[in-house]
């Protein structure tokens, strides 16, 4: 990988990461539910004009409107109000194993034993995060693990859907997600627009950070990348936003650090590596650079 990519690479996982700061700072002064809302709104406005769909498409990005865009983002806003940054970004992660046992369930994919192992291991940290002072009650961790289970549907989705280009189906996921989400605004929260009125820079920096920089910025850079290099060799650094998550939510908004979220962290990362991670790939893929005189 040229060294320029690798920058890239570690920038947006930096993004992701830092986006589960930006969004405690946005839930200090705004209702969950609405500011998931406001950021599918900002990504709405700034995408739809250039995004072009046909209908074959369209049931399809309804579908994922529930499933990503309620499902996954609007429950992981909850979850975040009650819980950190690092674990919530940790328990997300399983999102990854869980697409894996649907896959198999659904699809008829093959694991292979390496694989389920590789599963077992992040259930097993997930059950050990569970005992953890940051996870405050069972539904708490229900509603994470919720999020992450929408995450996986939607990969399923994906890949049984038509080619959709990546910024078309953020643009239109958002747009799609609006109604739905702003109906359940409307419904379970209460003085959302005073609220925003109210809104100091934590609130507008949670909204436009989630919506520019990790919506847009970040996927287009990534999916900049997955074109150039080997799926294999590239998806394995997304491994690290969890555990980048842990360590800016200690330093930037004085997060606890104990050891049930060390010792679950490790296992569900650990695990969701052994299970996505193919070595015989990295191998034939990954070379260092000659070095070259000029």
């Amino acid at each position: 990988m040229a060294l320029r990519h690798f920058f890239l690479v570690l920038m947006v996982v930096s993004i992701w990461a830092f986006n589960n700061v930006a969004v405690k700072w946005g839930l200090l002064e705004l209702p969950p539910l609405f500011l998931t809302w406001m950021r599918f709104v900002v990504v709405a406005i700034v995408l739809i004009p250039f995004c072009r769909i046909t209908r074959q498409q369209l049931p399809w990005l309804i579908a994922l409107a529930f499933t990503f865009g309620f499902m996954h983002f609007s429950l992981l806003f909850v979850g975040m109000r009650y819980t950190d940054a690092g674990t919530g970004a940790i328990v997300v992660q399983l999102g990854t194993p869980i697409a894996m046992l649907l896959a198999m369930a659904v699809l008829k994919e093959r694991l292979k034993a390496i694989q389920l192992v590789g599963i077992a291991i992040s259930l097993c940290g997930v059950a050990v995060l569970s005992g953890s002072p940051t996870i405050p009650s069972w539904w708490v961790l229900l509603i994470l693990l919720c999020s992450a289970t929408g995450w996986a549907v939607s990969n399923l989705i994906v890949k049984k859907s038509p080619p959709i280009n990546p910024l078309a189906m953020t643009g239109w996921i958002a747009f799609l997600a609006v109604p739905i989400v702003g109906l359940s605004t409307f419904v379970m929260e209460s003085h959302q627009f005073y609220a925003l009125s109210q809104a100091g820079w934590r609130g507008w920096f949670g909204i436009l950070y989630s919506a520019l920089a990790s919506s847009i910025v970040a996927y287009t850079l990534w999916y900049g990348l997955l074109k150039k290099y080997n799926v294999n060799l590239i998806m394995p650094y997304s491994l690290l936003t969890p555990v980048l998550s842990v360590l800016m939510g200690i330093v930037v908004l004085g997060d606890s650090l104990n050891s049930f979220k060390i010792i679950g962290a490790s296992l569900v990362v650990c695990g969701t590596a052994i299970a996505v991670i193919n070595l015989r790939s990295l191998r034939m893929h990954a070379r260092f650079p000659r070095l070259r005189r000029r």
